[in-house]
């Protein structure tokens, strides 16, 4: 689950993580008052799930009250379009209204989970403010790492031996190494699957403040956390994503064509790898569990039909906990009571299997039963109008 920068920042000063002043605002009128609040020259900022806001429009400086209002007035209701929104960009319903600061040097911290070696670790670098991938690519050496016990959390030598790494100065070392092991306590207590400052800013002073952030959350662990969980924003959500969870079906929408339904992660990995080795292009990711029932076929049904772009069906499931008439059934109730026209390939194999084609072969519905992966990825490239 992904939070606002304002939400991060709330989050990371309750861990006594140095952040700027601010305050919310959802109209033009809170942002001129918090403005007035913190003295005038501010800056006005964007609240969407993208990076980038800057380049997009979606970040300005004020020198008073009266031109955060200005400026407010023209990102409310924008829509903003970054690289990480895709062209559709995202509707600004919020801003984070700030204090400006004195900034030397903008850095960079960020803490992930490397699956590779099953590590936290903590990422630094003195390029912040730039996309730490582009950084990653074109020079590796210049970002320092340490790796983090979940059990201690970051270490004061390791937080200082990072913070000389990236060129702080000895004035602002000590402020630097408690904003780093409190990050790493805020990432582990929270269950985060990443949190980033970037930039990590220090002053002209010699001070040190998340000047952005960055918070996203792993969903298996919110129920741990009941007041991250209020949190979620779900304007910043694919609707068809939001309607998916309340069914507890896993659902990503992709920009393909040919809507996919599988039970198991791995299965749907397999299935959408096998549709583009066929010539096609996956339209979703859908895995409806192991112990679905009919009604939760269905609703996956209704979810992925509610993708205009969808050509075709590819059913891909294998029969264990899930029965394939179970599934067969569920397919069958959704053809008849949602009106499905566009053509589905079945492919099933496990517990109940004949069961579950004859259920589909006396349903009175056309559906499109093939014999094994290839040859289901095949008939639903041709179903859904041929290779891309």
């Amino acid at each position: 689950m992904k939070i606002h920068e304002y939400q991060a920042k709330e989050i990371l000063a309750r861990y006594n993580v140095p952040v700027p002043r601010g305050k919310v605002a959802f109209t033009a009128a809170e942002a001129e008052a918090v403005a007035l609040e913190l003295g005038g020259s501010v800056v006005v900022k964007a609240q969407i799930h993208a990076g980038g806001r800057g380049k997009g429009g979606g970040v300005k400086v004020a020198k008073d009250a009266a031109d955060a209002r200005s400026w407010a007035e023209k990102i409310l209701g924008m829509t903003l379009i970054t690289h990480q929104t895709g062209p559709e960009g995202r509707l600004v319903q919020r801003l984070l209204i700030e204090e400006t600061l004195p900034i030397d040097k903008e850095l960079y911290l960020g803490i992930v989970l490397d699956r590779g070696t099953g590590k936290i670790i903590f990422m630094a670098s003195a390029a912040g403010g730039m996309e730490i991938e582009e950084v990653a690519h074109e020079n590796p050496d210049a970002i320092l790492k340490e790796v983090i016990d979940p059990g201690i959390g970051l270490q004061p030598y390791q937080a200082r031996k990072l913070a000389f790494g990236i060129g702080i100065p000895a004035p602002a070392i000590n402020g630097a190494v408690q904003a780093m092991i409190a990050l790493a306590k805020a990432c582990i207590d929270t269950d985060a699957s990443l949190a980033e400052i970037n930039p990590f800013m220090l002053t002209k002073d010699n001070r040190v403040f998340a000047l952005d952030a960055k918070i996203n959350f792993d969903d298996n662990a919110l129920f741990r956390h009941k007041d991250i969980a209020a949190l979620r924003d779900i304007n910043e959500e694919d609707p068809l994503e939001v309607e998916a969870s309340k069914f507890g079906l896993n659902y990503i929408k992709l920009d393909g064509n040919i809507a996919c339904m599988v039970n198991g992660a791995g299965l749907a990995m397999g299935t959408m790898d096998i549709i583009k080795y066929a010539g096609g292009s996956p339209a979703n990711f859908l895995d409806v569990g192991g112990g679905a029932s009919a009604e939760q076929v269905k609703n996956a049904f209704r979810i992925l039909l509610g993708d205009p772009a969808v050509k075709a069906v590819l059913i891909n499931v294998f029969g264990g906990i899930l029965r394939c008439d179970t599934l067969a059934n569920g397919v069958v109730a959704a053809a008849r009571d949602l009106g499905i026209t566009i053509p589905i390939v079945v492919r099933m194999e496990g517990t109940n299997v004949e069961l579950g084609r004859e259920v589909l072969q006396t349903s009175g519905f056309n559906f499109i039963v093939a014999d094994g992966m290839k040859d289901a990825a095949e008939k639903a490239v041709a179903a859904a109008g041929g290779v891309n």
